[in-house]
């Protein structure tokens, strides 16, 4: 089980005065996700969501606040958890000369997956990701659904615990994103926890377990996606969302 806890993080920024002044980017985010689960993450652009997925992912450190996984805290643990991480950063990039399958086999040398355990996990993972047209054509070759693909399997080749997906589907086609979301709900049935940042809310609707809408480094609302609707006396979460910041937005 993944544990966040009153976790904080401040940014010191340039304001228009040229004059130095703190950010606080999230503001005591505390959550946890069970195993087996899909959490989603959602907010508009600059809410804080990218700054809390780096935080749980270990590339950037909390100002306060702690995260676990399986008990085991961040800052003591780091190399043993990141072996259980996968984590998908929105702006990646990845080699343009290899192949998919060279990609794919560089990372699993790189995570230590022995020979013969990493030829099977790269078909598998090419397999679930209809990624078998293209295992072997250069990735510069590649369209945009396929190369957020290849990204993905990447970070998965290890076979790790918990997913770190940061708009895993932005800019895609119906169809690539709809290959990925099934892949994902796949990959929760086989018990791995996953964190699914997005700002697209009907794709939150159709796979998460729970959500947590973050708005302004605050959440605003967490909870299953049906207790949102309900609480919120809406039909969709787009909606549930801009009924809970409605007053904000009067205020302005």
């Amino acid at each position: 089980m993944l544990k966040i806890q009153n976790v904080k993080k401040r940014f010191i920024r340039v304001n228009e005065k040229k004059q130095k002044e703190e950010f606080w980017a999230d503001k005591d985010i505390s959550f946890e996700a069970k195993d087996g689960t899909i959490i989603g993450i959602l907010g508009p652009n600059g809410a804080g969501k990218t700054t809390l997925l780096r935080m749980i992912a270990g590339i950037l450190e909390p100002t306060n606040g702690s995260i676990e996984f399986d008990g085991l805290n961040f800052k003591e643990n780091e190399i043993e958890i990141k072996k259980n991480l996968a984590y998908l950063s929105g702006n990646t990039k990845i080699y343009q000369t290899l192949t998919t399958y060279e990609l794919l086999k560089m990372c699993c040398d790189f995570y230590g997956v022995e020979n013969h355990l990493a030829k099977k996990r790269i078909e598998q993972i090419a397999t679930n990701l209809e990624m078998n047209s293209f295992l072997y054509n250069k990735i510069g070759k590649l369209s945009t659904g396929q190369m957020q693909r290849v990204n993905i399997a990447r970070c998965l080749v290890h076979d790790p615990k918990y997913y770190i997906l940061d708009e895993a589907t932005s800019g895609l086609d119906i169809i690539s994103s709809q290959i990925i979301l099934d892949f994902i709900k796949k990959e929760k049935e086989r018990g791995k926890t996953i964190l699914y940042s997005t700002h697209y809310m009907e794709e939150a609707e159709n796979i998460c377990d729970e959500v947590i809408m973050i708005h302004k480094g605050n959440i605003i609302k967490k909870g299953t996606p049906e207790s949102i609707l309900k609480d919120t006396k809406t039909s969709n979460l787009r909606d549930a969302f801009f009924k809970l910041i409605e007053g904000e937005q009067n205020e302005k």
